[in-house]
């Protein structure tokens, strides 16, 4: 599925025009930020998340936008607007400017990637690799450690690959984060060290709400034969169980499978939610 229109700054172009110049400093050494919004229904889930994450993000690497949340959110509701399916992704692209006033905001309408369905009851494979991200907490556009990272598990096979940090621990994936499930409690890695999704933010609180104990500690690699369970998250994604990390096999527990039930039935009603009028 293709799109004719994106928006830039507000504007609605055709998506001809939706090009970077070869010139532009800043889009070639990735100073810039993204998002990526699920569409339902004519809205966009999650919105006010998203958007409080693409300015924290901008704050973390000093990229300077005149933009206001106001902006953003006309400029996506006008091209929803526009576009004629019932449901699509989003992708906010900002790149930046060198005196933070020439900012240009691309607003891409895509086809949504979904995983196979067999892999939530079988399972997915994970690989580890040794990566840092600079700029852990930042969404931006220097995605080059994470892509051949990602390049990594596709030619292994795996659906992801998880980052290892220097102390030998679990961050989160190229596009994922990680958790562990060790009974009842889900192990996040700690906030400062991971980009924390708008997904996982939102599983986070309906698992504290079904009585799950959430605690953010590190997780290393040598620790993982004890655990109950794992699983990646995403936007696409989801909750997406994991059952085998490298060599080592990983279950798929009763509480995952409760877990994933009850974000599916929050995501459900989220979806069906009426757009106020």
């Amino acid at each position: 599925m293709s799109f004719p229109l994106f928006s830039q700054n507000g504007e609605i172009l055709p998506m001809e025009q939706a090009t970077v110049p070869l010139s532009n400093i800043e889009y070639c050494y990735g100073f810039g930020v993204y998002e990526n919004i699920r569409v339902v229904k004519g809205r966009p889930l999650f919105l006010p998340d998203h958007i409080e994450r693409l300015f924290a993000s901008c704050e973390a690497i000093g990229l300077r936008h005149p933009l206001s949340a106001d902006h953003i959110s006309t400029w996506i509701s006008d091209l929803i607007g526009k576009v004629e399916s019932e449901a699509f992704n989003l992708k906010l692209l900002l790149i930046g400017s060198p005196d933070g006033k020439n900012t240009v905001l691309s607003i891409i309408p895509l086809a949504p990637k979904f995983p196979d369905k067999k892999l939530y009851t079988k399972g997915a494979t994970a690989i580890t690799t040794h990566y840092e991200r600079q700029f852990p907490q930042a969404k931006t556009l220097n995605m080059l450690g994470s892509y051949l990272a990602y390049r990594s598990a596709k030619d292994a096979g795996a659906y992801d690959a998880l980052l290892i940090d220097r102390d030998g621990c679990i961050t989160e994936g190229t596009r994922t984060n990680f958790l562990a499930l060790c009974g009842q409690t889900i192990v996040c890695p700690p906030l400062k060290d991971i980009l924390l999704g708008v997904t996982l933010k939102h599983i986070i609180a309906v698992a504290a709400e079904a009585g799950f104990t959430i605690v953010h500690e590190p997780i290393p690699v040598s620790g993982l034969s004890s655990i109950d369970g794992a699983c990646i998250t995403s936007t696409s994604a989801k909750i997406m169980p994991l059952n085998r990390i490298d060599d080592l096999t990983v279950p798929i527990p009763d509480t995952l499978k409760r877990l994933m039930q009850l974000f599916d039935a929050f995501l459900k009603k989220e979806e069906d939610r009426k757009i106020p009028q």
